[in-house]
């Protein structure tokens, strides 16, 4: 009776840890510690990444830390054809920043997570120079005029920050 009892808890001990490593791929985490999370599966996130610096903020979806490396990862609902979307290699290069100015460690790459496919960024200084200027534009335009809402996908506003104070929302 005990043998049996023996089997059934390693053949269950096997089926949690099948379970948890498909979990884990179908987030597209690469392996290592997760020690930060900004999902809605998750225990909400005591604070935001924040660079002094650049008045920056943002809250990345995973922080995976490799050794003494530090990933974000940020996950996606929508399928991609070919390349990860231009917006969110620059999403990606924003949180890359945030780690580095928050942990004082310049993650070498991020990672975006399609339901569909996976890529790997590389944040090199050509794309954190990108980063650089497309801030300086935003501002730019937000503090010169009113910045116009740049889309007409109603889903996109009910996912915005600004929905609440937005006189242009989509969303009724």
């Amino acid at each position: 009776m005990i043998l049996y009892l023996a089997i059934f808890l390693i053949i269950l001990a096997l089926f949690v840890l099948s379970q948890a490593s498909r979990q884990r791929q179908a987030t597209g985490l690469p392996g290592g510690q997760v020690i930060y999370t900004d999902t809605s599966q998750w225990d909400p996130v005591d604070k935001p990444l924040y660079d002094n610096l650049l008045d920056l903020t943002g809250k990345p979806d995973y922080l995976v830390k490799q050794g003494k490396m530090i990933i974000p990862v940020e996950v996606k609902s929508s399928a991609v054809n070919q390349a990860p979307y231009d917006s969110h290699i620059f999403q990606l290069a924003a949180y890359c920043r945030l780690v580095e100015s928050e942990y004082n460690i310049r993650p070498s790459h991020g990672i975006i997570h399609y339901p569909n496919r996976t890529f790997r960024v590389d944040y090199t200084p050509e794309l954190e120079e990108d980063l650089l200027d497309l801030l300086i534009e935003m501002r730019s335009k937000t503090t010169a005029s009113k910045a116009r809402r740049s889309h007409e996908a109603p889903q996109r506003c009910k996912r915005c920050g600004y929905l609440s104070t937005c006189d242009q929302s989509l969303v009724s």
